[in-house]
């Protein structure tokens, strides 16, 4: 997969975002599109098209996006009221940005999760 997609642009520096937090393994930034007051993407440093591509070396990353989102919510005051991690896969799924990313969402009860 190139990484040339928009996601890619923002972890290596060369698209704006409102990044929120960094390191060496993902990057986590605010949607510029938010669904609920609190809506972060967080995306493996990596490119990963979609979680159909993630190979077993990539747990030790997947993992660490779960810890930051935790760390994340906390820090957005979401942790103890709630919120929702989505990982959207391919189309049908929802994916736009083929750049695997998770979704943290909060600040707001959120609903169901899909519609009957």
């Amino acid at each position: 997969m190139s990484e040339d997609t928009i996601f890619g642009k923002i972890v290596r520096g060369e698209a704006p975002a409102d990044i929120v937090f960094q390191d060496d393994r993902v990057t986590a930034f605010r949607d510029i599109t938010p669904q609920a007051p609190t809506h972060i993407l967080i995306v493996p440093n990596k490119a990963i098209a979609t979680v159909n591509d993630v190979k077993p070396e990539d747990e030790e990353t997947l993992g660490h996006m779960f810890v930051v989102a935790a760390r994340l919510a906390e820090e957005e005051g979401i942790a103890d009221d709630g919120y929702r991690l989505i990982v959207n896969c391919n189309r049908d799924g929802g994916q736009i940005v083929f750049h695997l990313h998770m979704h943290l969402l909060g600040g707001r009860p959120i609903g169901r999760m899909v519609a009957r």
